[in-house]
């Protein structure tokens, strides 16, 4: 079963996926480093808004010189895929969405160490011609604040 699991993930990832979140108090420290905030995209496989935050915005900040550093995670709300959460605790991704009270998705959620949240989730969609200053904005105030500690 758990190869199977893999296989589809494996499969999943070829597409507008982005690295699934496993670690998120090691992928926290990891953007820190890097003076960035962890960004977390919580996502279902049937959500064509998802994909579409995720082909359209999320994957380019990879290849954007300017986000050098960024890391980017999904966790997948209905997901049982195990995950390591801020306090270092065993959870699923499932149970970690509903626990950061996760009922619509997309939700991209800006992230500082030990699970702080940096800057205002966006929420959904919105407007496709201001989603890219949304996001640029969230990353922006979540930086400064790193940075201010």
């Amino acid at each position: 079963m758990m190869l199977v699991a893999l296989s589809v993930g494996a499969a999943m990832a070829a597409g507008n996926d982005l690295p699934p979140a496993v670690d998120l108090r090691a992928e926290a420290e990891q953007s820190r480093l890097a003076g960035r905030p962890l960004i977390v995209i919580f996502s279902r496989p049937d959500c064509k808004y998802c994909e579409l935050v995720k082909r359209d915005y999320l994957k380019p900040l990879e290849a954007n010189p300017r986000y050098r550093g960024l890391v980017v995670r999904q966790v997948d709300q209905d997901s049982d895929a195990p995950l390591t959460d801020f306090r270092g605790e065993k959870t699923t991704q499932a149970r970690f969405a509903s626990a950061e009270k996760i009922k619509l998705v997309p939700v991209v959620a800006f992230y500082g160490a030990n699970g702080k949240r940096l800057a205002d989730p966006i929420i959904g969609a919105r407007l496709p011609d201001f989603y890219q200053s949304y996001l640029e904005e969230a990353i922006e105030k979540s930086a400064a604040t790193l940075g201010a500690h």
